[in-house]
């Protein structure tokens, strides 16, 4: 049941994320350009996506545990440090110049483009690179 879930949880996501045109990074980076051709439409997918997720949050978060899992996945600080600055930083400063965030991208994998087998494979040697460093930090001297 917890697999058919998350199926059906990403199937309606990117099903959304098809239908508003946010698989197009075109569309994405028009939202960026206000000086030229300013495209508002995704501030209005956002504008809905917050309109569901808020209250949905209310709902799921008001039981004591998630229906396939023991507990709820939240992070266990609300800390704004560094780290937090600077890989939100680099998610917008990618988003901008691809057109693409990991949520889009995945979708976008279905129409074959290589702006966005591109992008899914420079994410994820991204997210090995990240780990690896992380690895090497946490073995430094400094960081006892």
């Amino acid at each position: 049941m917890r697999l058919l879930s998350a199926l059906l949880i990403g199937l309606v996501f990117g099903i959304g994320i098809a239908t508003s045109g946010m698989i197009n990074p075109a569309k994405v980076l028009n939202f960026f350009d206000i000086a030229g051709t300013w495209d508002p439409s995704l501030a209005f997918v956002m504008g809905g996506a917050l309109a569901v997720a808020i209250p949905g949050y209310r709902l799921v978060l008001a039981r004591k545990a998630p229906r396939f899992e023991p507990k709820f996945q939240l992070p266990d600080t609300k800390l704004i440090d560094m780290k937090l600055v600077a890989g939100s930083g680099l998610f917008g400063i990618g988003w901008a110049i691809a057109g693409f965030c990991p949520g889009a991208a995945l979708p976008a994998l279905g129409t074959l483009r290589t702006e966005a087998l591109a992008f899914v494979a420079s994410m994820i040697l991204g997210l090995f690179i990240a780990r690896g460093l992380k690895a090497l930090a946490a073995r430094s001297p400094q960081s006892a």
